[in-house]
């Protein structure tokens, strides 16, 4: 057998093991970490299944753009994707999550894919697969039903379509087509990409020198064209997608430039500090993907990324395509910068794929003609990777049994809340009672769903309104009057309403 041969099966079996392995951890205990099912998961999941059955959502709406939800408008496209999947299983927790997690997977393989287009080395490929299924932030992102966790598989789309034209003279028709649509697709599937996929698009001027400002323009003009649907959209329903954005921001109209500069360079050194990208995480505890506590970046990630900077100075080469790689890292921190909060782990979503994308530069130069030193630095590359992800999962484990971490995700609804409220209920109506700020209605909606039983059963009592004598509530409202409290479970409670009335 010839060496080629046998470096040939190695690579197959070194791949096939990170497969298996990458599989077991993502695919592990779907359902109950994190435990439950959290309110959002609950409406997009719920979305999907009225999308699946009447091409409506949750309102009425046929087909909507943009779904309704809690005051906010959720984005469609994992929404959609979602329904699809549930026209052929129907609803369930499992088959939700396990869309997000093959999400998780799929992006490590693009991710790898990209590494090999640009080095053409099957090593390479595998030692990016290997790093971004271990790297804490994009796990947690693919272990629950939203829209963020397709946000990194968007943008190792987005890469990979400007990376197979990066050294081309001339971008025709059909490359701006790719380039276009990925960046219509960073737009539509989460919030942030409003403000970066724009960003993105104006960075292609990066490449103007090299192929010609008509080819860029065409790549706007088509992306121009994808958002058409976006300005109708805000046209008939004005304020609507920026109304979650103004509760959230900083930005005020009393904020002079010098002290709205001033705030956004403090997010963003914030955003963008190692010491929370490699311990301490997100300072977040009520976060569906929060890893407050631990790095969600790999610490020989930062690393790497910031060898493969030495490289470049080592060689006095800096191409086009890590001009714009450097230019979408920086960028992407923008959005979650005009935020309030610090290193907010959604918002941030696309920033660990431009680091690990970052270290290709090392990676190549640390494989290229192995010597001992190299071959130890590798050594020891593998240990902290498996090290740090081993620690994260260890964390993690511990922190899905956390009592909080249960009752933010109403791990108790499908168990307790929701039988306790039928057993007492009977024949009769359970009336839904919500605070303003929590709405538990999406629950017992989801949870009928697969207990395959009728809406009508629920019954929603609006502000300011009330269940009548002897109803059974179940409410996320902190004070209960004149009722006989049959459960708690923060921050519901179920209860029968006494005969006296509220």
């Amino acid at each position: 057998m010839s060496g080629r041969t046998l470096q040939r099966y190695a690579f197959a079996v070194v791949f096939a093991f990170t497969l298996i392995v990458g599989v077991a951890v993502y695919g592990r205990r779907l359902t109950t970490n994190p435990p439950g099912f959290f309110i959002d998961e609950s409406s997009v999941a719920y979305n999907a299944f009225t999308i699946s059955q009447t091409g409506r959502d949750e309102y009425g709406v046929a087909w909507p753009l943009y779904f309704r939800a809690f005051g906010d408008y959720k984005n469609p496209v994992y929404v959609y994707l979602l329904a699809l999947i549930f026209r052929f299983t129907g609803p369930s927790i499992l088959v939700a999550r396990m869309f997000s997690a093959t999400l998780g997977m799929m992006t490590a393989l693009l991710v790898g894919f990209l590494g090999y287009r640009l080095t053409r080395q099957r090593w390479i490929f595998l030692a990016l697969v290997a790093m971004t299924l271990a790297t804490p932030w994009l796990f947690v992102l693919s272990r629950s039903a939203v829209e963020v966790a397709m946000y990194p598989l968007a943008v190792a789309l987005f890469l990979l379509a400007v990376v197979r034209v990066a050294q081309k003279k001339r971008w025709k028709w059909i490359d701006a087509l790719w380039i276009a649509l990925t960046l219509a697709l960073l737009t539509y599937t989460y919030s942030i990409g409003r403000l970066l996929a724009p960003l993105l698009a104006f960075g292609l001027i990066i490449f103007a020198q090299r192929v010609g400002i008509l080819s860029v323009a065409r790549v706007w003009l088509v992306y121009a064209v994808s958002l058409t649907p976006l300005f109708i959209f805000r046209w008939r329903h004005p304020g609507a997608l920026e109304a979650r954005f103004a509760l959230l921001t900083y930005l005020t109209p009393q904020l002079g430039f010098g002290s709205t500069a001033k705030t956004f360079v403090g997010h963003y050194l914030n955003n963008i500090n190692p010491w929370r990208m490699v311990f301490t995480g997100d300072p977040a505890a009520y976060q569906i993907a929060s890893t407050y506590g631990t790095g969600p970046v790999l610490l020989i990630t930062f690393v790497l990324a910031a060898a493969s900077v030495c490289v470049w100075l080592a060689q006095k080469r800096f191409s086009t395509w890590w001009v714009f790689v450097v230019y979408g890292l920086f960028v992407s921190i923008v959005p979650a910068s005009l935020t309030r909060e610090h290193f907010h782990i959604l918002r941030l979503s696309p920033l660990p794929i431009f680091l690990i994308v970052l270290t290709i530069p090392a990676i190549e130069w640390i494989t290229r003609e192995p010597t001992t030193t190299k071959r130890i630095l590798i050594a020891f590359a593998l240990v902290l990777i498996c090290g740090q992800a081993i620690y994260f999962q260890i964390v993690n484990e511990r922190r899905g049994r956390e009592v909080f971490r249960q009752n933010m995700f109403d791990a108790d609804y499908q168990s307790s809340i929701l039988p306790t409220a039928l057993a007492a209920s009977g024949s009769n109506s359970i009336y839904i009672q919500d605070a303003p700020a929590i709405p538990g209605y999406i629950q017992a909606r989801w949870y009928a769903t697969l207990a395959h039983l009728p809406r009508d059963k629920f019954v929603i009592v609006p502000p300011g309104g009330s269940a009548p004598a002897s109803a059974i509530v179940i409410s996320t409202e902190a004070v209960c009057d004149a009722c006989e409290v049959l459960l708690e479970r923060s921050p519901y409670r179920v209860y029968r309403v006494n005969s006296s009335g509220r």
